[in-house]
């Protein structure tokens, strides 16, 4: 599967290329808007994942030129820009996917995945449910967590977090793979954020009757009410 990345990030960028290579893809990358489009018709990639805020020429500028001129491959937009608005308008230039930073990247990976699937043709496997620890959940197609069938209003580190213990329901996950997580690429942030992090999402989700655990050595995990 080949990829083009068009992120002006050099952390960011090396990143996302060095773990979607390791998954086994060929990643292209781009970090100009006004090269974007001309990669785009070169490297002939199965995705594009395009950032929004790009030098030389906005993300959605390059989006909107390439359906234009006629190129459908299927564009995952990854920004920090995550309105609703943002969103809506992203995916009425011709956006596939939105996925706000910070973000999971192996729910990134499952994302590019499933939407060259769609994008082929190939047999529509059948939906696994959500995972659920309680009444906790991520909607699939939004992205967002819901408490049963309300949404929860979380900062994104926040629900990259709560998303990232949603993914592995009952299993601790360690803080160094957590920090990864929540804040990808970022080298300048401190270590000990991520405890900020955790305490934050901890008091939001009290309510919920789930509990934040932390193991000693093992890491954090959610627990269900008894």
């Amino acid at each position: 599967m080949k990829l083009l990345l068009v992120e002006d990030n050099p952390t960011m960028r090396a990143t996302l290329q060095r773990a979607l290579e390791r998954q086994g893809m060929t990643v292209f990358t781009c970090d100009d808007g006004l090269q974007a489009l001309a990669q785009w018709r070169s490297s002939r990639p199965d995705a594009v994942l395009l950032d929004l805020s790009l030098p030389g020429q906005d993300g959605l500028e390059v989006l909107a030129q390439a359906r234009a001129a006629g190129l459908r491959t299927p564009v995952i937009i990854l920004t920090a820009r995550g309105t609703v608005g943002d969103r809506i308008l992203g995916l009425n230039t011709g956006a596939d996917d939105y996925l706000a930073k910070p973000f999971d990247l192996d729910e990134l990976e499952a994302r590019v995945r499933a939407l060259v699937r769609r994008a082929g043709g190939s047999p529509a496997e059948p939906a696994a449910p959500p995972a659920r620890v309680g009444g906790l959940y991520v909607d699939t197609g939004s992205g967002a967590v819901y408490h049963h069938d309300q949404p929860l209003e979380l900062a994104p580190r926040e629900l990259a977090l709560l998303r990232a213990l949603l993914a592995r329901p009952g299993q601790a996950i360690t803080k160094e793979k957590l920090f990864e997580l929540v804040f990808p690429g970022e080298s300048d942030v401190q270590y000990e954020a991520i405890e900020v992090v955790v305490y934050r999402l901890r008091k939001k989700i009290a309510d919920t009757g789930v509990s934040l655990v932390t193991l000693r050595g093992l890491g954090y995990l959610l627990k269900a009410p008894a």
